[in-house]
């Protein structure tokens, strides 16, 4: 069987002014770091899926979990085009593995 892996990206902005904001975000975070998001940076979480097919049942989970207010976008790229990421300045956190290596396949 042949995978052609995929990266969902997602990149938020969200308004927390008052409790009720502040509760959304974090429920939004809590969403994404349950469902296997790994936080890239501050407001960016990616996660790696099998195929295009599998990664467009999670976006469609992301939209259907989405907070009320603020910016959240969404894309997916092909593991080939994110492994051609160029890092300008800072280094990579090597305590999340961002490979691969962390797919179990059933």
């Amino acid at each position: 069987m042949s995978y052609r892996y995929m990266r969902l990206i997602v990149m938020f902005d969200l308004p927390t002014e008052d409790e009720i904001d502040r509760k959304s975000y974090r429920d939004f975070r809590k969403f994404l770091l349950k469902n296997g998001f790994m936080m890239m940076q501050e407001s960016v979480y990616v996660k790696i899926a099998v195929n295009q097919s599998v990664a467009r049942l999670i976006a469609n989970k992301v939209r259907a979990n989405k907070p009320p207010k603020g910016l959240v976008q969404m894309f997916i790229i092909t593991e080939k085009q994110f492994s051609r990421m160029e890092i300008l300045v800072g280094t990579v956190d090597e305590e999340y593995i961002t490979d691969d290596r962390r797919l179990i396949i059933l």
